[in-house]
């Protein structure tokens, strides 16, 4: 079926640089971006598999992006997973009401980030 392509969305260069080395080496190929407005220019060009996003970023937040690529029926059924510092129960809420499919607080078990990226791109597969 070919490589899938996961678009990772984090200002802390840091951390996109250890999703990038974990996931390529899982075999998956890699975009980046380092705020909103690129992380949205970035998925509707390159029409990722699934994507990890940040909450905070600069230009537009996570949320006005999930929200953006939600209500864009091209872009809609792609998989979101949440991934911020952002732990209030609230957060948690309103990214289930944008459509987000998973909400990982950082720091995160890279192992347990592994298992949710193959359970939703192997949903998204059908």
């Amino acid at each position: 079926m070919g490589t899938k392509k996961i678009l990772v969305v984090d200002d802390e260069p840091n951390i996109v640089r250890m999703l990038e080395s974990r996931l390529k080496a899982s075999g998956y190929e890699v975009i980046t971006a380092s705020n909103g407005l690129e992380a949205l220019k970035t998925a509707r060009s390159e029409r990722p598999d699934l994507i990890i996003l940040d909450i905070m970023l600069p230009e537009m937040d996570g949320y006005k992006v999930c929200a953006m690529l939600k209500y864009d029926i091209e872009h809609s059924r792609i998989p979101i997973i949440m991934l911020t510092a952002r732990a209030h129960e609230s957060d948690r809420k309103l990214g289930a009401e944008l459509g987000v499919q998973e909400y990982i607080v950082k720091p995160f078990d890279g192992k347990e980030l592994m298992k949710t990226i193959e359970k939703h791109l192997a949903r998204s597969r059908r």
